[in-house]
C-alpha cells in the first residue's frame, strides 16, 4: 500500500466524524488545507448565507488561507480579529463583535474520539463564540488534535497548545522556560477559560472539519 499513513489517518478521521455527527455536529472530511478551505468557501457559506464571518485566533484557520480569502471579498463583511496593529481597546471592540457575525471560524486545542471540543482560552471570546452568539462555526481540525479522552484532551492542553502558544506569542509565562504547564499566576497567563463542547445545540451549528495534515499547536 503506498503512503500507509494516510490511509490510517484517513480511517481513523472517518471513524471521528462518525463520532462528531453522532453528538449533532455537521461533520466533514478534507484532504488537505486547501480541500478545507474549498469546502468552507464553496459548500458552507452559501449553505449558512453567511454575510458577516469573524474568527479566532487559530494558527490552524490562518494555514488554510481563508483570512486571506474572505478579506479580499466584497460581499462579505469581515470583522478583523486577527489584526495585530489595532489598539487595545479596538482588539477587544472587534472580539465583542465578532459574537454576533452569522459565522464564526475558530480552530480547537483538541478533538477526542468521541468527538468532544476540548478548549482554553485567554479572552474567553473564542470559546465564547463556540458555544453561544454567532449564528454558524466552523471548526478547522488538523489531525494532531485527536485524543482518546477528556482527560487526555485536558493534558495536551496545558503541556503542549498551551506552552507552544505563549511562545509564539511572546508571553512572560514559566511555562515558555520549561515547556510544560506550572499552573502560574503570571499576568500573561493565556490560560483561563476552559469550555467542552459535547454536543453541537442546535444540530449542526457547529460545523468541524477535520484535515488529514498535522495543523496548529
Amino acid at each position: 500500500m503506498d503512503r500507509p499513513l494516510d490511509h490510517y489517518w484517513a480511517k481513523r478521521l472517518a471513524d471521528l466524524q462518525r463520532a462528531l455527527e453522532a453528538n449533532n455536529f455537521e461533520a466533514y472530511a478534507a484532504a488537505d488545507p486547501a480541500a478545507a478551505h474549498r469546502i468552507v468557501m464553496d459548500e458552507i457559506v452559501p449553505q449558512c448565507g453567511a454575510r458577516s464571518i469573524g474568527w479566532g485566533g487559530s494558527m490552524t484557520v490562518v494555514g488554510t488561507g481563508l483570512y486571506q480569502t474572505v478579506k479580499a471579498r466584497t460581499d462579505i463583511e469581515m470583522v478583523d480579529t486577527l489584526d495585530k496593529q489595532v489598539s487595545s481597546e479596538e482588539f477587544l471592540e472587534r472580539r465583542r463583535r465578532s459574537l454576533l457575525v452569522d459565522l464564526f471560524i475558530t480552530g480547537t486545542n483538541a478533538v477526542t474520539e468521541d468527538g468532544q471540543l476540548v478548549n482554553l482560552d485567554m479572552f474567553g471570546n473564542r470559546v465564547a463564540a463556540l458555544t453561544f452568539g454567532p449564528k454558524h462555526v466552523v471548526v478547522i481540525v488538523g489531525r494532531n488534535k485527536i485524543v482518546p479522552s477528556i482527560d487526555e484532551a485536558m493534558f495536551r492542553v496545558k503541556n503542549i497548545a498551551a506552552p507552544a502558544n505563549a511562545m509564539r506569542l511572546d508571553k512572560k509565562t514559566p511555562c515558555v522556560k520549561t515547556s510544560y504547564c506550572e499552573e502560574c499566576k503570571s499576568p500573561d497567563r493565556i490560560c483561563n477559560t476552559w469550555t467542552i463542547t459535547e454536543k453541537s445545540y442546535p444540530k449542526g451549528r457547529v460545523k468541524v472539519v477535520l484535515v488529514n495534515q498535522d495543523l496548529g499547536l
